[in-house]
């Protein structure tokens, strides 16, 4: 099965595609993890991004494409994969088909991680970690025991400094105005599964696994 997951910053699409390739053999391909790796690894793509990043630049959709098209020809992406990060507009799915076209390859299911904006506002602009043990809370969502345990070990509750909350707005702004048009997209395709994607992760889990068919 090929998956593509959508979802706003913060909705737990690369939670949730992490526990599918754990139970279900699916290699999560993330296009961010792919770029650090290319360009750690020194690649003749990843030289490529470390050029465009060095200069300013974005990384161009043909350099994530080739990396794409590379980390799926490996043996245990035959059974299929999951994209996490990618396509994040209407041109990148148009040449993810095309790219899987020429693989002869076709897409099973785009699934939407659905979250409503106030808790990704609370998920994000609460997310803390703590010094001293390196755990990550929330202070919205981590219980009042979880948040006391770090600071009896004698931790501060450190929060990122584009986890602010314009930074966060600005984000889910731009993905709403860039992603959320590859909902109707995939919707006329009949690939499209919505997920509730808020309450336990195991209750999400089962949603996901319920909409893919997965046992």
């Amino acid at each position: 099965m090929r998956i593509v997951m959508l979802g706003a910053p913060g909705s737990g699409k690369g939670t949730q595609a992490q526990r599918i390739q754990k139970d279900h053999g699916l290699p999560q391909v993330s296009t961010g993890d792919l770029l650090r790796r290319a360009v750690a690894d020194k690649t003749p793509l990843g030289l490529k991004a470390k050029k465009a990043m060095d200069d300013g630049g974005l990384v161009s959709d043909e350099i994530v494409l080739g990396m794409i098209k590379e980390r799926i020809a490996q043996p245990d992406a035959k059974r299929g994969f999951i994209l996490d990060g990618f396509p994040r507009n209407l041109s990148q799915a148009n040449s993810l088909d095309a790219l899987l076209a020429e693989l002869t390859l076709t897409l099973d299911r785009a699934v939407l991680m659905d979250v409503d904006f106030e808790i990704l506002m609370k998920r994000l602009t609460g997310r803390r970690t703590c010094s001293k043990t390196g755990q990550i809370l929330n202070i919205y969502f981590s219980t009042p025991a979880e948040l006391e345990a770090c600071r009896k070990a004698g931790g501060e509750l450190l929060q990122r400094k584009d986890d602010n909350e314009e930074t966060i707005r600005n984000r889910l702004q731009v993905y709403e105005g860039q992603t959320a048009p590859l909902v109707d997209y995939y919707t006329k395709k009949g690939l499209l599964k919505t997920i509730a994607a808020t309450g336990e992760v195991d209750a999400v889990y089962s949603r996901l696994k319920s909409a893919l068919d997965l046992k």
